[in-house]
């Protein structure tokens, strides 16, 4: 919970709603995305003083439970760390309490073999624990781990709320092995193996088939994404209505940046996994500075790769990264920049004029909402929540006539040669460009949708019309 990654701003805002509800401030707007319907739903219910769940409100207090090591001012160290990684105060009259579980942490070990199955049966385990020191009327999940539902509610007794960034599994890993396709979850000794194969794909099944019944036990159900929905839909066939709230991002303090006097850097922001694909960037970087005549080569164009290595892992990884580039021949061109304050990052925003995202199927796609929001002119993969919910209307350079029509927002590009072709038609533009302006104000604009104030008022609005607070 004290990690500064996307998933722990989405626990703090979602502390912060919850706060706000406590001390009864529960709509600040109405979006246009919300329908109408819910909206006169949910004035009634705010209209009725007597409800419970209005009620249980004012008596809301929280409880976090962390692998963190405790100390005497962990509390006050957290709270700073939130504030200055997010920009996130929490109600005064909010009690938050942490329970410390770094005995047991172990309980969430890596696995090598059968992953999904002993990583889910640690993660029950931890909630015993978790739920053995404080049981609380409402349990909700922000990580991911569904089958810690059936421990929450049929054990413990809680109502079950849960916030989705990403299935365990999803039909698309399913398809992955049945066709046979190698990626860094499905390794060629998988693929060019039929017995192992068909193996593996009825381990996933049986797993899917597990994963939705836990899931279909959570009371509230929301998502990040269209995306997601669509996956969680057809796996937890026998759960309720299921929400989309978007993550929060913070465009408030992207959006002054100046879209004027950018450089020729190309950024990419995120934290080093596997499935981010990073040997894309750097294939198809590579292949921008070799196209034209090296005219992007000769232009200075640079890479800057922005993370944060969660371990030895990661590490290995960048170390792996950078290898790439050697071979590629484009080391000179390409700096990797690891575990910096988040000025650092805001300083990147304003100079960069290209935000990169290489990630098939991402969930969401917090960093490509924040690029946007910047002003950069954003090329994500053509497939996710990218595709799904950001980039609607992505910038097809190759029909200049319906520019003014369509109002690009960014661009989509799934292969090396889309890539490096979509980055130089941007880069070969001068910076104060027509198309080029229209796309950093469109994309700002657009970015809006994932606001932390959407966000807030969409979180709070399924919280009370769900039954989770219709406890005595």
């Amino acid at each position: 919970c004290s990690s500064g990654g996307g998933g722990e701003r989405v626990l703090w805002k979602s502390i912060q709603a919850l706060g706000e509800l406590k001390e009864g401030k529960f709509m600040k707007r109405r979006t246009k995305t919300r329908k109408e319907n819910s909206s006169n739903n949910l004035a009634r219910l705010i209209g009725n003083s007597g409800d419970v769940r209005l009620k249980n409100c004012k008596n809301l207090s929280v409880v976090v439970y962390t692998v963190d090591e405790p100390s005497d001012n962990y509390d006050k160290v957290v709270f700073e760390k939130v504030r200055e990684r997010f920009s996130i105060v929490l109600p005064s009259s909010l009690n938050v309490h942490f329970v410390h579980l770094n005995e047991v942490k172990n309980l969430l070990n890596k696995s090598k073999r059968l992953t999904m199955i002993i990583e889910s049966w640690g993660t029950m385990k931890m909630a015993w624990h978790s739920l053995s020191v404080v049981t609380p009327h409402v349990f909700i999940d922000t990580t991911g781990c569904a089958f810690t539902f059936f421990v929450a509610k049929v054990l413990a007794g809680c109502k079950v709320g849960t916030y989705v960034h990403y299935p365990t599994i999803s039909t698309d890993m399913l398809s992955l092995v049945w066709e046979r396709r190698p990626s860094y979850n499905n390794k060629s000794q998988i693929t060019t193996n039929p017995l192992i194969t068909y193996a593996k794909l009825t381990y996933y099944i049986i797993f899917a088939i597990c994963y939705g019944l836990v899931g279909s036990l959570a009371d509230l159900t929301m998502v990040n994404s269209t995306w997601t929905k669509g996956h969680i839909q057809y796996l937890w066939k026998l759960a309720g209505k299921i929400k989309i709230v978007f993550p929060p991002v913070d465009t408030n303090s992207l959006k002054d940046l100046p879209s004027a006097k950018r450089e020729n850097l190309i950024v990419w922001i995120g934290q080093f996994r596997p499935e981010k694909d990073h040997a894309l960037q750097l294939q198809s970087f590579a292949k921008l500075l070799e196209i034209h005549n090296g005219a992007m080569a000769k232009a200075g164009v640079k890479l800057i790769l922005i993370g944060s290595c969660r371990g030895q892992d990661d590490q290995e990884r960048v170390d792996q990264l950078q290898k790439l580039a050697r071979e590629l021949n484009i080391q000179d061109s390409v700096s990797f920049v690891l575990n910096q304050p988040y000025a650092v990052l805001k300083d990147y925003f304003r100079r960069a004029s290209v935000g990169i995202h290489t990630m098939w199927n991402e969930h969401f796609g917090i960093g490509v909402v924040e690029m946007m929001a910047a002003g950069l002119v954003t090329v994500a993969h053509d497939s996710g929540g990218p595709k799904s919910d950001i980039i609607l209307k992505p910038w097809d350079y190759k029909n200049v006539s319906t520019f003014d029509s369509d109002k690009p927002i960014g661009c989509l590009s799934s292969t090396v040669e889309e890539y490096a072709a979509t980055l130089y038609e941007i880069l070969k533009r001068d910076e104060s460009a027509s198309d080029i302006l229209s796309i950093r104000r469109n994309g700002r604009k657009s970015a809006e949708r994932f606001s932390d104030e959407i966000f807030m008022d969409s979180f709070k609005e399924a919280i009370l019309s769900s039954s989770l607070f219709i406890t005595r």
